[in-house]
């Protein structure tokens, strides 16, 4: 495995973000795309499962919600958010997950990232989206932790992990089997 430790040994987390509401390609949605997804990777790789939640919820509304998002990416924003994980320096991969959002991760996710200590870790990036694939997150990843060894990403469109589990579930494990999980 690209650590070094074999995956029974080895300590993985999933973080995600992810956001629930009014959707632009599924409509109104009680479970976040990215969490859908995030809990397929934890369940199929044993991980621990820790959510970025925000301080300040973003808007229900779909549409309210870009605006602060707009408003967030070109601030650079570094939106705080609750809890924290324990123990950070004992997982040997940290899955990585969000929407994106205006071509980029949410201002969260940096805000996570520059929160630990990533130095010699994997992260793996993943994420849901309406047709813009990882986006370039994953380059931006390795400019704010350039420590770390970032493995292949992962994207699906919102649509798929909302609609299909089945499907979703099956691209997840194709996933994670390509890059040695």
């Amino acid at each position: 495995m690209s650590s070094g430790v074999s995956f029974a040994q080895e300590k993985i987390l999933v973080a995600y973000f992810s956001r629930a509401g009014s959707e632009y390609s599924v409509g109104n949605i009680a479970k976040g795309n990215t969490k859908i997804i995030a809990e397929i990777i934890a369940q199929k790789t044993g991980a621990d499962i820790f959510e970025i939640k925000p301080e300040q919820n973003y808007p229900a509304d779909y549409n309210e919600c870009t605006k602060i998002a707009s408003r967030e990416k070109a601030m650079k924003a570094r939106p705080k958010f609750i809890g924290g994980v324990e123990n950070f320096s004992e997982y040997d991969t940290i899955f990585i997950g969000y929407p994106i959002w205006y071509g980029d991760a949410p201002m969260i996710i940096y805000s996570f990232l520059e929160s630990y200590d990533f130095s010699g870790k994997n992260i793996v990036p993943f994420c849901t989206h309406g047709g813009s694939g990882l986006s370039s997150t994953d380059q931006q990843i390795t400019l704010v932790c350039p420590n770390s060894k970032i493995l292949q990403g992962f994207e699906i469109r919102g649509s798929i992990a909302q609609k299909n589990f089945s499907e979703s579930e099956q691209k997840v494990s194709d996933w994670l089997k390509k890059i040695g999980y």
